[in-house]
């Protein structure tokens, strides 16, 4: 019986961490630039952020769809941001963003431009009618950063660590009663 409980406690605390792995490597690895959102709408503001740059204060951006746009110092040191606006007219499929800071620092990424609705929703003129913002501008999604699922990871890792230490402790002291 005691090593069903222990290799049922093993087994949850392998879970945690292989869970979590993934998380951590996309954090690791994870670029330079980001954009929001990865797939617009034709007249949906994108976003771009970049660390790339280093300790530059202004680059330059340019897509292929929205043309030039200007990187300024945004929200965080050494992270510079810039938008802008995908034309009404763009047809669906991937854009190219290239990103250029002094002195020979260039980045490409691309995003995917969705298909335009052909036709839209009556949205009546409740509560939720003003959510979306000014002049119909969607706010931005909180599911859109990395934060969310590294919070969850690094949770299910430190109560792993944790559950783990309690086990130990317990069973180095002997004050486990028998069943």
């Amino acid at each position: 019986m005691r090593r069903a409980r222990t290799g049922l406690q093993i087994s949850l605390i392998v879970g945690a961490v292989v869970l979590s792995a993934p998380t951590a490597l996309a954090a690791a690895g994870e670029p330079d630039v980001r954009i929001s959102p990865l797939n617009a709408a034709p007249g949906t503001t994108v976003t771009v952020s970049t660390t790339a740059c280093g300790k530059e204060t202004y680059g330059k951006g340019e897509s292929e769809a929205g043309g030039q746009f200007h990187l300024l110092p945004g929200g965080r040191k050494g992270v510079l941001v810039g938008e802008f606006v995908v034309p009404q007219g763009a047809t669906a499929g991937t854009d190219t963003i290239t990103l250029k800071c002094p002195p020979r620092i260039k980045q490409t990424v691309t995003y995917h431009i969705a298909a335009g609705p052909h036709g839209g929703v009556d949205a009546g003129s409740g509560w939720a009618a003003g959510a979306a913002g000014p002049a119909g501008t969607a706010a931005e999604a909180p599911g859109d950063s990395m934060t969310g699922p590294l919070a969850v990871g690094g949770v299910l890792l430190a109560g792993a660590l944790a559950g783990g230490a309690v086990h130990l402790r317990r069973r180095a002291r002997g004050s486990r009663t028998p069943v």
